[in-house]
């Protein structure tokens, strides 16, 4: 299992490295003269010049790519170009709010959707049709519309929660709870029919399978080899979805932040694009990258716990 996870780890250094060289690149090639954005155009040719030797932009780029490298391994990603506070404290910032949406979020689908899923998969019926139909609308609608909606019927016209956040430094456990219920839901809402359909089809798929009737055949009961037995073989399925939902959730929050005004990572990435701030965007887009990481790696982890076949291939 050791040698499992080193593989698992060593893989996602490789995608962090190349993932941080493409970025690091394809920014810097494609933002044209950065000084001049920075400074404007009334700037003359010896301010742009001064502007890119401070930042170090008159550098060969590739001198410049390694020395973000030495400094992002000693945690040190640099300083905005627009209000120069280092991007490590503007993330440290702003993570806990986009991460603590998410997991939450990830919770509660998590546990809907296998609750859901099981329920439909045994009972069958009308629950099936239920999510089925609910998984084809999940998908078609944007958590953002819902966001939306939420917004308009349970925050304008009800007033049962805050129409945008509350949140600060030094707020309390409860403006942090009615400041994320709504994104909460909104996410949920989203989520939880997917996950409930893929994990519906995994449990029907193991229920399905000759050692089930074998089980069945010595006469042990439904209950014993659905939570023992089909749930332990349909839960690398159910999870591998649930990872996929969680890395896709972090590309759409960006639009459920901006929408609920949290102070997450959604808006810093926003205004840093707009801006061709380059070393918050950077920082932005390792943090995204390190997540997946993290979460494809518990993952292959559980997986590999669950099912021993997949540690060996």
């Amino acid at each position: 299992m050791i040698r499992f996870i080193a593989k698992r780890l060593g893989s996602g250094l490789v995608v962090l490295l190349v993932v941080s060289a493409l970025t690091f690149f394809l920014l810097y090639m494609s933002s044209g003269s950065i000084a001049r954005n920075i400074l404007g155009d009334q700037a003359t040719a010896e301010q742009v010049a001064m502007k890119e030797h401070e930042l170090g932009l008159d550098q060969p780029l590739l001198t410049r790519y390694f020395a973000w490298v030495a400094d992002a391994l000693s945690g040190n990603l640099g300083a905005s170009w627009f209000s120069s506070e280092p991007v490590a404290n503007s993330l440290a910032t702003r993570i806990p709010v986009t991460m603590t949406m998410v997991l939450a979020a990830m919770i509660l689908i998590a546990i809907c959707a296998a609750l859901i899923g099981v329920i439909a998969a045994v009972k069958r019926g009308w629950v099936d049709r239920v999510v089925q139909v609910g998984a084809i609308v999940g998908d078609s609608v944007p958590g953002f519309v819902i966001g939306v909606i939420l917004v308009t019927i349970l925050a304008i016209q009800l007033g049962l929660f805050p129409a945008t956040s509350t949140i600060s430094p030094d707020s309390g456990a409860d403006a942090w709870v009615y400041s994320m219920s709504l994104p909460v839901i909104a996410l949920l809402i989203n989520g939880v029919t997917g996950g409930a359909q893929q994990i519906r089809s995994a449990v029907i798929k193991q229920l399905e399978r000759d050692y089930v009737r074998t089980l069945r055949s010595r006469g042990i009961g439904e209950r014993e080899i659905l939570f023992k037995h089909v749930l332990r073989s349909a839960a690398p399925a159910g999870l591998t979805v649930l990872s996929l939902q969680l890395i896709g959730m972090l590309g759409g929050v960006v639009i459920i932040e901006q929408i609920f005004a949290l102070p997450g990572m959604g808006p810093l990435a926003v205004a840093a694009t707009g801006q061709s701030d380059l070393p918050v965007v950077m920082g932005v887009v390792m943090y995204t990258v390190v997540v997946v990481i993290v979460v494809n790696l518990l993952v292959d982890i559980l997986n590999g716990w669950l099912n021993p076949k997949v540690r060996v291939s």
